[in-house]
């Protein structure tokens, strides 16, 4: 408000009340209400809301893609991530390729993966990786990815989760035949998936893979995988349920391609490709629950999927 010297009107107390209550909701705007695939409008705030259940006994974790790059909105994403840490204790965080871009020397992985997740790695947050086209194999020796040494992998948080890390930039057939038994061996109630190069993807710089979905997919199917995980585009997306399996690309942890998604596949249930973004999931009993996070903390896809279960 501008003040006016000399004989300038002064506003009483009352009209100053009902300009500053009406600036403030102004500025505020709309609040959200809970519920499943609500979606909120790109906005800045202090602390966004939080559509998880956040169970006690549930398993929570995070996904991030495409995020190695050292620049500025890389660790402004990871704050994010830190953040909300502070209120969603996930114990993981799913990397679905292209972990550093670049130069990848010792100060590199210090400068584009330590220094960035240090809140979180000193939390005790465990990184599972796989790998990416611009990636180097070696990565897989380096002890934060938690690779084992492995181009491809699988791992089990619990006995009802099971993850089947896979490496797409060269699917050699030793590794679909490997696949083909980890899948059918695996008792696991939830089964996902997780490679850099999406099956199904609505951005046109890549978009979908169908050479490697020709591979792929009837694995997915037959052996009851209910979740794919992947980046490679720089977008957000979930994608809608192809053969009863949910799709989603988190490829903007680092990297964006503003605008690349593509309205007219028919394919997209929720997109987002005007910031960076991650992803948060729980996991309980047959039910994962998921929001996608902008670089300004606010969430922009909340919803609720269940597990395919074996039809007798």
């Amino acid at each position: 408000m501008r003040h006016h010297h000399g004989s300038a009107v002064k506003l009483s107390w009352s009209l100053f009340v009902l300009l500053f209550l009406s600036l403030s909701l102004t500025h505020c705007g709309p609040r959200p209400t809970a519920g499943p695939a609500m979606v909120e409008a790109e906005q800045t705030r202090v602390t966004a809301p939080l559509f998880l259940p956040n169970a006690t006994d549930s398993f929570k974790f995070a996904v991030l893609g495409d995020f190695g790059t050292g620049d500025r909105t890389q660790y402004e994403l990871a704050d994010q991530m830190a953040a909300f840490h502070q209120r969603f204790k996930y114990d993981h965080v799913i990397l679905v390729g292209d972990n550093i871009y670049g130069s990848e020397r010792p100060q590199d992985f210090e400068r584009k993966f330590e220094l960035p997740y240090k809140p979180l790695l000193d939390a005790g947050v465990k990184f599972y990786a796989c790998l990416g086209n611009h990636d180097a194999r070696e990565q897989r020796y380096y002890k934060l990815f938690n690779m084992g040494g492995e181009l491809y992998y699988t791992f089990n948080p619990s006995p009802d989760i099971r993850f089947f890390m896979l490496e797409s930039t060269y699917p050699v057939p030793e590794q679909i035949q490997w696949l083909e038994e980890q899948l059918k061996t695996s008792s696991s109630n939830w089964k996902i998936a997780v490679f850099h190069h999406p099956l199904y993807s609505s951005a046109r710089r890549h978009g979908s893979d169908h050479q490697l979905r020709d591979v792929l997919e009837p694995m997915f199917i037959q052996y009851n995988v209910s979740v794919v995980l992947s980046g490679h585009d720089h977008v957000y997306e979930r994608l809608k349920p192809q053969n009863g399996i949910a799709y989603f690309v988190v490829g903007s942890g680092g990297k964006l391609r503003a605008g690349d998604l593509d309205p007219g596949t028919g394919l997209t249930d929720k997109g987002f490709d005007t910031d960076l973004a991650f992803m948060l999931a729980e996991i309980k009993d047959d039910e994962l629950f998921f929001n996608a996070v902008s670089r300004h903390g606010v969430i922009v896809d909340s919803g609720v999927l269940s597990r395919r279960k074996v039809v007798p």
